[in-house]
């Protein structure tokens, strides 16, 4: 595994994902960090944005699907993120953490709340339901 790292940190979407209702019709605030294991040696010897990967265009992926269809679970979003960047770029491991930071949690008190998935190119299947 490479141990070069592209990282996507602190993006902000505001989208209607979760299990009740009211999260559905107003929508939140969701933060997104991406972390892209990938080869970057010939990039950074040629400094040619052709030989690395895109993060503008990491970014359009990742805000195309937190600001499209409401899923009711933070990990869906998690997931898709994931599967499409390993079918649409050439990398080798991808971390993506999904948080709510105004999570609505009756009584409780929480900085927020976020699942956080690790995938493989060697381990995955991709199919992605467009």
């Amino acid at each position: 595994m490479p141990s070069d790292k592209i990282l996507l940190e602190g993006m902000e979407f505001h989208a209607y994902h979760g299990v009740n209702e009211s999260e559905k019709r107003q929508g939140q605030r969701f933060i997104v960090d991406v972390e892209i294991s990938a080869d970057l040696r010939k990039a950074s010897e040629t400094d040619d944005l052709e030989d690395t990967v895109n993060y503008s265009r990491v970014f359009r992926l990742v805000k195309e699907i937190v600001e499209g269809p409401s899923r009711d679970l933070i990990e869906k979003v998690a997931g898709e993120i994931a599967r499409r960047v390993l079918e649409d770029f050439a990398v080798e491991e991808i971390c993506v953490r999904v948080s709510k930071p105004d999570v609505p949690l009756s009584g409780a008190t929480l900085k927020g709340a976020a699942v956080e998935i690790v995938r493989h190119r060697n381990t995955e299947v991709i199919e992605i339901e467009r």
